[in-house]
């Protein structure tokens, strides 16, 4: 009877062993803050993936850039050191012209226009991360980005000077056409860098403003909706690859699951963060005719350029959106 339980308890802890070998936990970098919507999708897509396997597969995410800071996180998963994370995608513009497909200033200016241009784009910049050994997963857009100042501003020349915060290639050439001075910063360190001003604008949208309570340093907040940015969230190519076709399925399916419920986010929190912006005491309000009209004349200035460096896939993608409407 003894030798039958030793049997028994040796078999039943083989079987606890072979469950925890099997069992994988990834580390999911991620830039903004745990509250951000971005996050906290993300961190819903980890628990359904984490649940969905049976823990099999354990995603575990990690925010404000806390493992990896913003600019390094789409590096770390291309080598390994991560195997998944989450990254703005047209801050790799520099990298590859189709990254910043999203960031072509004003050529769509609402969540419907984005959604047709991303659906002609996303077959190319799923293309292009699978080159850099990155396997696409989602991705969700952001609201569309606004101009944060600390006094008012009426025409381009009002912007001259100002210390402006830069994210990704297109926002450093906005700065440069408008006289301002681009500043790289991070979105961890936004809220640093306003408070000892190294940076005294920034273009965004209103709930990058209002999770980083931006009002504490400035004042206004113009509508121009230039642009819908998107996070992107991808797999190192060799740890996808190394999955069963059962834990893709549900990598797959929580993927779907955390874009819509992303996109619908985004569209919720859009008007949620203008008056949370208002609330702290901040002037929000639409861009003047004077203003639009000389930014619109930048933006067609900055699409010509991306589409000189984009090629013949940015000529395809911008034929094709603007065919269709």
């Amino acid at each position: 009877m003894k030798t039958i339980r030793k049997l028994l308890a040796a078999t039943a802890l083989t079987a606890v062993s072979a469950v925890a070998a099997q069992a994988e936990k990834w580390d999911m970098p991620m830039a903004y803050a745990a509250t951000n919507f971005h996050s906290e999708v993300g961190a819903n897509f980890a628990k359904c993936v984490t649940d969905g396997t049976g823990g099999k597969l354990e995603i575990v995410t990690h925010p404000s850039g806390s493992l990896f800071a913003g600019n390094e996180i789409k590096r770390a998963v291309q080598t390994g050191q991560a195997n998944i994370g989450e990254r703005l995608l047209s801050a790799h513009q520099n990298e590859n012209p189709i990254y910043g497909v999203d960031s072509i200033p004003f050529l769509v200016s609402s969540f419907d226009e984005h959604e047709k241009l991303w659906d002609i784009a996303e077959p190319y910049v799923v293309k292009a991360l699978d080159e850099d050994n990155l396997h696409y997963l989602y991705s969700v857009p952001w609201p569309p980005q606004g101009l944060y100042f600390k006094k008012e501003v009426n025409s381009v020349a009002d912007m001259k000077g100002i210390k402006f915060r830069s994210y990704n290639t297109a926002t450093a050439r906005m700065a440069e056409l408008t006289g301002m001075l681009p500043v790289q910063v991070e979105a961890a360190e936004l809220s640093q860098a306003l408070a000892t001003g190294v940076a005294e604008s920034f273009i965004s949208s209103g709930a990058t403003g209002y999770d980083r309570k931006v009002w504490e340093h400035l004042t206004h907040f113009y509508e121009v909706d230039a642009w819908l940015p998107r996070n992107a969230v991808f797999v190192n190519k060799d740890a996808w690859n190394g999955l069963d076709d059962a834990t893709k399925k549900v990598m797959e399916d929580c993927a779907a699951k955390a874009e819509a419920e992303g996109l619908q986010r985004s569209k919720d929190y859009t008007q949620f963060t203008l008056d949370g912006l208002r609330k702290g005491g901040m002037t929000v309000q639409r861009a003047g005719d004077q203003l639009m009209k000389e930014l619109k004349a930048i933006g067609a200035q900055m699409t010509e350029e991306w589409l000189a460096k984009a090629g013949p896939d940015g000529k395809a993608i911008v034929d094709a959106y603007k065919a269709a409407n």
